[in-house]
């Protein structure tokens, strides 16, 4: 069993009232900054102030390979976790670019790659196994993998600075991990959680289904959050399910990227309802089953750009948005400091 961290009911009516009094004082019409408003007020309350700061802001992209590739799940062959692996590291993946570019801290984990890396920098090796199992015919995790993993998440974020952790990741089949996931904890049809992936086309797509029907019919009995998580998930899901309870614990900001990373914080708020309170939902992807998860989840992405890439790009491109609410909070004038009437 995990050791499920206390996590903090974040309903504070006396801060709330504050932090809307001086959204509402700044110089502008009520409401005129929409949903900057909302994220503003959301940033304030996972913070504990007014005054919000967003410190050493970390991202984590979590990689695992995973059985069920074998089954042609996806466009691409398994050896691309790998590859991408070594981009991430070596600074030409899209989210190495959007983090240098946003001053954002990049850590690559490897929950569970069929490869082999050096020791380098920036690289936590934190392998349970080189692969997950085919969960069409298996769990894709014994239920110690699944702790273990969930385990090594939670070590991964008490180890970084900051108040801020943005979630990506990388594996080859982890869409179908991801749509399996959300079949069994949404009860949805597995059809409209199942997406192209990395690009499927319509023949693929339908030889996709068919095996992640057989795959739910295999684990049939998994109806819990975590025998869900063990039976179809990645070693990456799982240790993001580690990550976003951890940081919820320690009050920090989650910023989640697209369809896999928002898996993950569908099985984490099943074990743990007020994780959501802290996760900013950076965008809604165009893999086929977000917006129905991120509904689910009652989730207002903050951004819709079609995006599909995972790696956290998603969450590297919101974080603007993020450091804005901070300083229309901290530095935008209100009407009686700049001396402009209110309305009548």
């Amino acid at each position: 069993m995990i050791g499920m961290p206390h996590i903090t009911d974040l309903q504070d009516a006396a801060l709330t009232a504050r932090l809307q009094h001086v959204i509402d004082n700044k110089t502008k019409p009520l409401g005129a900054l929409g949903q900057l408003e909302g994220l503003a007020m959301q940033l304030g309350q996972i913070l504990g102030t007014t005054q919000p700061a967003l410190v050493a802001p970390q991202m984590l992209v979590f990689a695992g390979d995973h059985g069920l590739a074998a089954r042609g799940v996806s466009a691409y062959p398994s050896d691309v976790t790998w590859q991408m692996v070594e981009n991430f590291l070596a600074g030409g993946a899209a989210v190495s670019v959007l983090a240098q570019q946003h001053g954002l801290a990049l850590t690559v984990v490897d929950a569970g790659v069929r490869h082999d890396f050096e020791p380098r920098p920036n690289l936590q090796i934190r392998k349970i196994a080189p692969a997950t199992a085919d969960c069409s015919q298996q769990p894709a995790m014994t239920a110690s993998q699944c702790t273990q993993a969930i385990q090594q998440g939670q070590e991964v974020v008490q180890g970084l600075a900051g108040n801020v952790i943005l979630l990506g990741e990388m594996g080859i089949g982890n869409t179908s991990s991801a749509a399996l996931i959300m079949a069994r904890l949404v009860g949805a049809p597995i059809a409209a959680c199942t997406g192209r992936g990395t690009g499927l086309d319509d023949a693929a797509l339908a030889r996709k289904l068919t095996v992640l029907r057989e795959a739910l019919a295999q684990h049939a009995d998994a109806v819990a959050p975590l025998q869900v998580l063990a039976a179809f998930g990645g070693f990456e899901i799982a240790m993001m399910v580690g990550a976003v309870l951890q940081a919820a614990s320690e009050q920090r900001v989650i910023v989640v990227d697209g369809f896999i990373a928002s898996s993950a914080v569908l099985v984490a708020s099943a074990l743990q309802p007020l994780v959501l309170q802290r996760c900013v939902f950076a965008h809604q992807s165009d893999e086929a089953g977000h917006a129905l998860m991120l509904a689910h989840l009652q989730a207002t992405p903050l951004l819709k750009l079609s995006l599909r890439l995972g790696e956290g790009s998603g969450a590297a491109l919101a974080w603007p948005l993020l450091v804005s609410a901070c300083c229309i909070l901290q530095h935008m004038a209100s009407f009686d400091s700049a001396g402009v009437s209110t309305a009548a």
